[in-house]
């Protein structure tokens, strides 16, 4: 759940002051008496409102952050906060879990300020503030450098007595080879089939994420919350490190999974797809490298690490009605408002998930703000899972879920998925012959595991289950009046987010 700051300019640094040559001379004004000089950094876009206290998960991607699911209210529509209510399974799209991460940008439609929409640039602050003293610390610095040099060049020269050797340096510096497992020979063979995506809606909001090329006829794969403003008329490009800029069209887009494919209008006959890899294969420790936009700043390269594997997480759009749950890859790689729909990567070059969202506190960073940032806790949507869905959406436009046919609570909790007592809309808890009903679940059973996965809630469960496909089998372990029961389950099939 990163944010991204997409299609905005990024602030000029600030500028160092010149190193004195000569001491001033006692008449002459100190620094400290005129005042140091100061380029004052200007804020970073506001945080979405709505996001939940402490800790929170947004979206890596252009104009939205995702949020964890943790405690809370659920909130309905119009964000009045309501009892928490059954899962999707009664209806679609599922309610928002409670206190879930919000988009950065509040979200397609959201109300407030979103990741990826344009902001302004800020007035100066006061010279007395955050500004002035990064100036003073980088006056510091480049004078503690200056007497650095000049204390070092005495040393040399005292201890000069003619016997030194002169050292001639070639001319040329030869060619510089990079093996194809290093990480410059990855991101060098990688960042000609990534793009920078721009989404606008109609009325003019947008932000910036990051996509990669699925196939030669110019499917680019990528977030469903980079181009949910351009869904209903807006406007879509796509733009490649070389600078070739081509508009692009909304294929299909999968809310509940958070993938979208979009396809380039005359697209070049050169694509290179990026290759995908097994992320069922991915291992705790592997190397990670992302490829995106943060902020803005396209083709960005950061390294890190698998952190974790199969972390639930669940994020909202903020507007309560649209909801997203994953059982993410978790890395340590930098990633920012504006990673998301990027590539992450193997240490070979292979996709092994769609860079998404961000673990981000509340407190806000510079000057006080909540705009959110990487602190080491990315989240990826597995590449097995977005390899599929993506797929359907060429094929039919529309997302394919998988199912249990049964309504799931999902407040906070660490015991389980409890099956409702009451359906969405007062339907029944567990769907009339659905898989739920044939493997003989209840109204009031907690499932605690999903095959070998342990499930402590219904966003859990959910996330679960959408890393499976429709007609697999699979074992779950539930408990009813104290006793521990396990059934064999086949999964059901639901077609598109409505």
């Amino acid at each position: 759940m990163s944010t991204e700051n997409e299609g905005t300019a990024v602030p000029p640094a600030p500028s160092a002051p010149p190193v004195p040559v000569d001491a001033p001379a006692a008449s002459t004004p100190q620094a400290s008496e005129a005042g140091a000089p100061t380029t004052p950094i200007p804020p970073v876009p506001p945080h979405a409102s709505g996001g939940a206290q402490g800790p929170e998960l947004v979206h890596a991607g252009p104009a939205r952050a995702y949020a964890s699911a943790e405690g809370g209210a659920q909130q309905g529509a119009s964000g009045a906060p309501q009892h928490p209510g059954p899962g999707p399974e009664g209806a679609w799209p599922p309610p928002q879990a409670p206190g879930t991460p919000l988009y950065a940008d509040g979200g397609a439609g959201g109300a407030g300020g979103a990741w990826g929409s344009g902001y302004q640039q800020p007035a100066p602050k006061p010279k007395n503030g955050r500004g002035g003293l990064v100036a003073a610390v980088l006056v510091a610095a480049l004078v503690a450098g200056g007497v650095g040099g000049g204390l070092g060049y005495t040393l040399a020269k005292d201890n000069d007595n003619g016997s030194s050797t002169t050292l001639s340096a070639s001319d040329s510096g030869g060619s510089v080879k990079r093996d194809a497992g290093t990480v410059a020979g990855v991101a060098q063979k990688a960042l000609p089939s990534t793009v920078t995506i721009e989404a606008e809606s109609t009325s003019g909001e947008g932000g910036t994420g990051t996509g990669f090329v699925f196939d030669t006829q110019g499917h680019i794969v990528t977030n469903n919350h980079v181009v949910a403003d351009a869904v209903d008329g807006g406007k879509l490009t796509a733009t490649f490190p070389s600078g070739k800029k081509y508009d692009a069209e909304v294929v299909g887009h999968a809310q509940g999974y958070d993938v979208a494919v979009i396809k380039l209008k005359n697209a070049p006959s050169d694509l290179k797809p990026l290759t995908l890899g097994n992320s069922d294969q991915v291992a705790v420790g592997d190397s990670t490298i992302a490829i995106g936009a943060p902020f803005g700043l396209s083709n960005t390269v950061t390294t890190g690490i698998i952190s974790a594997k199969d972390r639930p997480v669940a994020s909202s759009d903020g507007s309560g009605s649209n909801a997203s749950y994953m059982s993410a890859l978790q890395t340590d790689a930098s990633i920012n408002p504006g990673n998301s729909g990027g590539p992450l990567l193997d240490a070979q070059g292979n996709v092994i998930g769609i860079n998404s969202a961000i673990q981000s506190t509340s407190g806000g960073g510079l000057g006080g703000t909540s705009q959110s940032g990487s602190i080491g806790l990315g989240f990826a949507i597995p590449i097995n899972q977005a390899k599929y869905v993506a797929q359907q959406l060429i094929k039919t436009g529309k997302p394919v879920y998988a199912k249990i046919g049964a309504s799931v609570s999902l407040e906070d909790s660490t015991g389980g998925a409890k099956i409702t007592t009451e359906g969405a809309g007062g339907s029944d808890p567990v769907e009339a012959g659905g898989p739920a009903a044939k493997a003989g679940l209840k109204p009031g059973d907690v499932i605690t595991k999903l095959d070998d996965h342990v499930i402590d809630s219904g966003p859990t469960l959910i996330g679960e289950i959408w890393t499976h496909k429709p007609g697999d089998k699979v074992k779950i372990t539930y408990e009813r009046g104290g006793q521990t029961h396990t059934v064999d389950l086949t999964l059901g099939a639901r077609t598109g987010d409505s």
